[in-house]
């Protein structure tokens, strides 16, 4: 159980997805007559407020002929917690192909994963409030409060899950403090919540791929005394086909006590 090594770059993932929501997030500049002036593309890093706000408050101490570029975004993960809401059964396994077997044939076994929230906070940092306002009108309409993200947990029983990102609050401050010389930043501060999972080792089947399902229907919930009346039974259609096949399936029903046996067989992709 503990001790065996495996590592399936969720958390790493999520904060990527995250990322690269708001990495390509523009600002402009019009003059009187509605011509634009500049367009600039807002950089976007990885990082705590503080250490840029740090870094504009020491500037004159640097040695860079240029002081810290604004607008700029920054943004990081500050918590983690487990969401009891979206819990399920800690014994229960499912099965998937292994993605990177080449005859689609070997099964992979892993438990449910385990529901965590990952908290990311986003800042806005801005010289101009009218620049503030262009990013935060182009980040809040697609947040209702959530926006879905297509993740790909666990690659090698190609496992994707679509994550809802949360929007939880904004917040705003003007860090303007000290005489005319100071520089002003504007801020605005985005929470957001990512409804993510987590996978356990991923271990190998031992039980073949099922390609048979049987349903005995009876005349009464007493198994033992009740009298059959009728199988449902279905097949891939090819029997030889893999899972990611495009392949029909054969229904068979028999009636017990009856010489009548139907067997229609109706074809739909897998």
């Amino acid at each position: 159980m503990l001790g065996t090594y495996f590592y399936h770059e969720i958390l790493r993932k999520t904060i990527i997805a995250f990322g690269t929501l708001f990495n390509d997030v523009h600002i402009k500049h019009d003059d009187r007559s509605g011509g634009t002036i500049s367009e600039t593309k807002v950089p976007l890093i990885y990082g705590p407020k503080q250490k840029f706000l740090a870094k504009l408050e020491q500037q004159e101490e640097l040695t860079k002929a240029t002081a810290i570029t604004l607008p700029r975004m920054s943004f990081e993960m500050t918590s983690m917690n487990y969401d009891s809401s979206r819990k399920a059964s800690v014994t229960r396994t499912f099965k998937a192909i292994d993605s990177r077997d080449p005859s689609n044939t070997k099964a992979k076994k892993v438990y449910l994963p385990v529901p965590y929230n990952v908290g990311f906070e986003l800042n806005v940092m801005t010289k101009l409030n009218d620049d503030a306002l262009q990013i935060v009108e182009q980040i809040l309409p697609f947040f209702q409060p959530a926006f879905n993200v297509t993740i790909d947990l666990v690659e090698s029983i190609g496992e994707k899950r679509d994550i809802p990102i949360v929007l939880e609050n904004i917040s705003f401050s003007d860090e303007y403090e000290g005489d005319f010389s100071t520089r002003r930043v504007l801020m605005y501060t985005f929470n957001f919540n990512a409804k993510t999972y987590l996978f356990g080792p991923v271990a190998d089947s031992t039980e073949g791929l099922i390609k048979k399902v049987q349903v005995d229907y009876y005349a009464d919930t007493n198994v033992q005394q009740a009298k059959r009346e009728m199988r449902y039974t279905v097949t891939p259609d090819p029997i030889t086909a893999g899972p990611e096949d495009d392949f029909g399936f054969s229904e068979t029903t028999t009636m017990f006590g009856d010489s009548k046996k139907y067997s229609p067989t109706r074809q739909e992709d897998v």
